[in-house]
C-alpha cells in the first residue's frame, strides 16, 4: 500500500458503493439495465471492462440494493476453491476470468439453480464474454443474457467529477492537487473521491489550506511511519 493510500484510509475510508454514488460517464445504459434487473428485468447480466472502470463498485452496490429488497444476495471475487451459497436469490461474481476448473463447475451449477428459481446472476470480468477463458457451456451461459461493456471515465470526466465533489464539500483545491492525485493514486474514481474526502478531513483537522507542498509533506510523513 502506498503512502497516499494509507493516508486516505486513515482519514476517510471510501464510502459504501451504491448505484446513486456511481459516476456514470458514458455508462447510462448500463446503470439503467441494472436498475431494471432489480425491478424484475433481465436475470442474467455480464459486465466487462478494464480495471478501475467501476465493475466491483456496481456489483457490490447491486448486492446491497438486492439485500435492501429482502433478497438473499452475495458478492464474490472469483478465486480457487470458491464456495457459493445454494440458497442465493442474487449472486454477483467479480473477475470471472479467474475461475479455475472447480470454480467453473460451481458457477455452472449456481447458474442452473438461479435460472430455475428466477433469481439473478450478475457477473463481471475484464474480457468480452466470447473471450473468457471458461469452458464453452459456462461461457455461453454467461453470455446468454445482457452483456454490457463498462467504459472507464476519461481524464477530463474524472477531473470534472473530482472538482465538483470538492466544491460540494466546500473544499477549494489548490492548483496541481488533482494532477498529483491522478498521477500517484489508483485510477479508479472511488479511490480518487476518497482521496479528496481525506484532504477535506485533513484540512478541517489541521485548519490549514490544502496546497501541493502540504500534500507532499503529509505523504512524506506518512511514508516515514514504521
Amino acid at each position: 500500500m502506498t503512502a497516499v493510500e494509507q493516508l486516505v484510509l486513515e482519514l476517510a475510508p471510501p464510502p459504501e458503493p451504491t448505484l446513486d454514488n456511481f459516476h456514470l460517464g458514458s455508462n447510462t445504459v448500463v446503470l439503467n439495465a441494472l436498475r431494471a434487473a432489480l425491478a424484475g428485468g433481465e436475470r442474467i447480466l455480464y459486465l466487462w471492462g478494464p480495471a478501475g472502470c467501476g465493475k466491483s463498485h456496481l456489483l457490490r452496490a447491486m448486492v446491497s440494493a438486492a439485500q435492501s429488497q429482502g433478497k438473499r444476495a452475495a458478492y464474490f471475487v472469483c478465486a480457487p476453491n470458491i464456495d457459493l451459497p445454494r440458497d442465493a436469490q442474487f449472486l454477483a461474481l467479480d473477475e470471472v476470468q479467474r475461475l479455475d476448473a472447480a470454480g467453473q463447475i460451481a458457477v455452472f451449477d449456481a447458474y442452473n439453480r438461479l435460472r430455475a428459481t428466477e433469481s439473478v446472476l450478475l457477473a463481471a470480468g475484464k474480457l468480452p464474454a466470447a473471450d473468457l477463458p471458461l469452458r464453452e457451456d459456462l461461457r455461453s451461459r454467461v453470455a446468454s443474457g445482457v452483456v454490457m461493456q463498462l467504459r472507464a471515465l476519461t481524464e477530463d470526466e474524472k477531473r470534472a467529477v473530482l472538482g465538483a465533489h470538492a466544491r460540494n464539500r466546500g473544499l477549494e483545491l489548490a492548483p496541481g492537487i488533482l494532477d498529483y492525485l491522478l498521477a500517484r493514486f489508483p485510477r479508479d474514481l472511488g479511490s480518487l473521491v476518497a482521496a479528496v474526502d481525506a484532504l477535506d478531513h485533513y484540512s478541517l483537522r489541521t485548519r490549514r489550506a490544502i496546497t501541493l507542498p502540504l500534500l507532499r509533506e503529509t505523504i512524506k510523513l506518512q511514508a516515514s511511519k514504521p
